[in-house]
């Protein structure tokens, strides 16, 4: 298995961060790597998305779990392999008084994750070398995230 997170602590609501989650059709608005997406059903497990990252063929995704105003996890198949993406929103400590949460926002009070997990046959092999080409934009994308909560 290969495994990466990243988490970011924002000022956000859970609540707006879970509104954007939500609202498949429009990811591409705080995530600059979608081209295209469609959400086929309702946002809950079971339902099939089709995602078109920025100059690439498109990717389908299933949601396997999806707890709302909590988290939901996607998964995609490849070959052999199974791209396992948690994503979660938990409640932390506010920071002290005069300082910025990670993406220049007022004190945090959320914190996102996003774990991935690559599992099969080939994944001790195929996971260092697709996993970070897929999670490099993770950074950026969650903190694009916080910023677009924070105005929701």
């Amino acid at each position: 298995m290969w495994v990466y997170e990243h988490s970011l602590e924002t000022a956000a609501a859970p609540e707006a961060i879970w509104h954007l989650w939500a609202d498949v059709q429009n990811w591409g608005t705080w995530n600059a790597d979608i081209e295209k997406i469609e959400l086929r059903g309702p946002f809950a497990a079971g339902s099939e998305i089709t995602m078109v990252p920025a100059g690439q063929d498109p990717v389908e995704l299933r949601i396997a779990e999806a707890v709302e105003g909590e988290s939901f996890t996607d998964e995609a198949h490849f070959g052999g392999l199974t791209l396992r993406t948690a994503h979660r929103i938990e409640p932390v400590e506010p920071v002290e008084s005069g300082e910025q949460a990670a993406d220049g926002s007022a004190p945090a009070g959320t914190r996102i994750v996003y774990r991935m997990e690559i599992t099969g046959a080939e994944a001790q092999e195929m996971g260092p070398q697709i996993g970070p080409a897929i999670t490099a934009d993770w950074p950026e994308t969650m903190a694009a995230l916080a910023r677009a909560a924070a105005r929701h």
